[in-house]
């Protein structure tokens, strides 16, 4: 499985979040690698001038063999909860297809 992280400018944290945060996902979807080919992950903040609440944004794209492919969003106030709400909406999806 190949994934592409991809951070806004308004979305810091470095490198060793950007490793965390796909280690994270990397795990999470480990018992669907066989199927997943690749996985673009976006984090963005929709307020970079922290007005407002639940403005971290992730979305994750997977494309599977020979399959359309999923993708889901969700915000929250922390980009760790904005991918874990993520990571349990797409498994979600991908325990529907059996």
């Amino acid at each position: 499985m190949k994934i592409e992280f991809h951070t806004e400018k308004s979305a810091n944290g470095g490198k060793k979040s950007a490793d965390s945060y796909i280690y994270k996902i990397e795990s999470a979807l480990e018992p669907f690698r066989e199927v997943i080919t690749h996985l673009d992950a976006h984090l963005s903040d929709e307020d970079p001038a922290h007005t407002g609440v639940n403005t971290k944004k992730c979305k994750l794209e997977i494309r599977l063999e020979n399959r359309k492919p999923i993708a889901v969003t969700d915000q929250s106030d922390t980009y760790e909860k904005a991918i874990d709400n993520a990571l349990i909406k797409l498994t979600a999806s991908l325990n529907d297809f059996g």
